[in-house]
């Protein structure tokens, strides 16, 4: 099999079930902006020390494990997935998880008494791009519901939502680890 199809030539693409349409569609830009974030969260992964931060390299893989499926829904028009592909599912469960990692990662942390800037270590620096990439996401999100309330699952939005505070306390963590300090604004 060949990595071209040549099927996207003509500026459309395919979603789950076969429908064809324009890769402008909101929902290709939805899918299209998850997929970017997928990449950042690889880059930060990457960019993260394994004997500093070994938690946060497993969180970003299970996270990186749970986009693929969050893309695979918004891939869905029809809804079909999900009794087929169990993998395929975001549920309050994920949610959760992300929320304990928050409240586990954000107990390590000073307090915050300002805004701070974005940077910091290599991963640290990452993570806060990754984290901008995933609000840019969730705007692309709220903007395909817009154009049909009911694209999607509720659950997906909130997966983002939570996962964006995520990884701005996964960069606070990582710089930390690090020894950078944070720059306040």
């Amino acid at each position: 099999m060949k990595i071209y199809t040549k099927t996207g030539d003509s500026g459309e693409t395919g979603l789950y079930g076969g429908v064809r349409v324009s890769k402008a569609h909101a929902r290709v830009a939805a899918y299209g902006d998850v997929d970017e974030l997928n990449a950042g969260l690889g880059l930060a992964r990457a960019s993260l020390s394994p004997a500093q931060s070994p938690d946060l390299i497993a969180m970003l893989e299970q996270i990186q494990r749970d986009l693929f499926a969050l893309g695979a829904r918004l891939a869905d028009p029809a809804h079909r997935i999900a009794g087929r592909v169990t993998k395929a599912v975001v549920a309050p469960e994920d949610i959760a998880r992300l929320e304990g990692w928050i409240d586990t990662l954000d107990g390590g942390l000073p307090a915050l008494r300002r805004f701070i800037l974005a940077g910091g270590a290599p991963g640290g620096a990452a993570l806060h791009l990754a984290r901008t990439m995933c609000r840019r996401a969730e705007r692309t999100m709220v903007a395909l519901l817009g154009d049909d309330p009911e694209a999607f699952e509720s659950e997906l939005l909130v997966y983002m939502n939570r996962l964006s505070d995520l990884l701005f306390v996964m960069a606070r963590a990582a710089n930390l680890r690090a020894g950078t300090p944070e720059i306040e604004w």
